[in-house]
């Protein structure tokens, strides 16, 4: 299997080539094209329980679709996500890694998807109860609005929620003000996500409810 990501940084595209047998695993909706010789396959993700549990606690699609070269030569399918930005992999022999609700876009044989307990923290801002977990030594490509930026953490790391990306295991998040009540509520900030441990976490260089709060004022009649 051969990968490239084209029209990097702000229109990013997968386009994955596959050989004969070969397969992989993307989110519903991410399809952008496809060769004739593939097959499309839907299944539910991570498996019966886990995609009730990451569909309605977690806010992510029930269903994934599994692309399968079923020809005799190289077949490629082109994936991207829905917002404007860059696409990214993790390769998992670094250790597993989670993802915040819309970061996914496809992994290939060898990852495990699951879902990981995230805390009511995560429910309080906004991300759901359960993020999605990949473990094993496969490779996951997810997307972001805006660019990436990557960042190794040793204690504890101020993070805006609209902002986190994913980051491994070993880090806890707690919801807190960005300030006493009167700075949080007139600073723009609100509440922001204190991460402890040690690990890496990945942002995104834009805010979604940052350019929906632009627009909003924009749209009124």
């Amino acid at each position: 299997m051969k990968y490239e990501i084209r029209y990097k940084p702000a229109f990013a595209c997968l386009f994955v080539t596959l050989e004969p047998g070969e397969q992989v695993t993307a989110e519903a909706g991410a399809m952008v094209s496809m060769d004739g010789g593939i097959t499309m396959k839907t299944e539910f993700s991570g498996g019966f329980l886990p995609a009730l549990m990451r569909h309605f606690f977690g806010g992510e699609s029930l269903f994934v679709n599994v692309y399968r070269n079923t020809s005799n030569k190289r077949q490629t399918v082109i994936l991207t996500q829905s917002m404007i930005g860059d696409i990214h992999r993790i390769d998992l022999s670094q250790g597993p890694i989670c993802f915040q609700p819309g970061a996914y876009i496809a992994h290939t044989p060898g990852a495990n998807m699951g879902v990981k307990w995230a805390g009511f923290a995560s429910w309080f801002a906004g991300e759901g109860l359960f993020k999605l977990e990949f473990t094993g030594k496969g490779r996951v490509f997810y997307g972001c609005y805006g660019g990436i930026m990557e960042k190794q953490i040793a204690g504890e790391y101020i993070v805006d929620n609209s902002h986190l990306v994913a980051y491994t295991p070993g880090i806890t998040m707690n919801i807190r003000m960005s300030g006493g009540l009167f700075g949080s509520l007139t600073s723009g900030e609100g509440l922001v996500n204190k991460l402890k441990g040690r690990g890496k976490v990945y942002l995104q260089s834009r805010s979604v409810d940052g350019l929906v709060g632009f627009l909003r004022p924009k749209c009124r009649v």
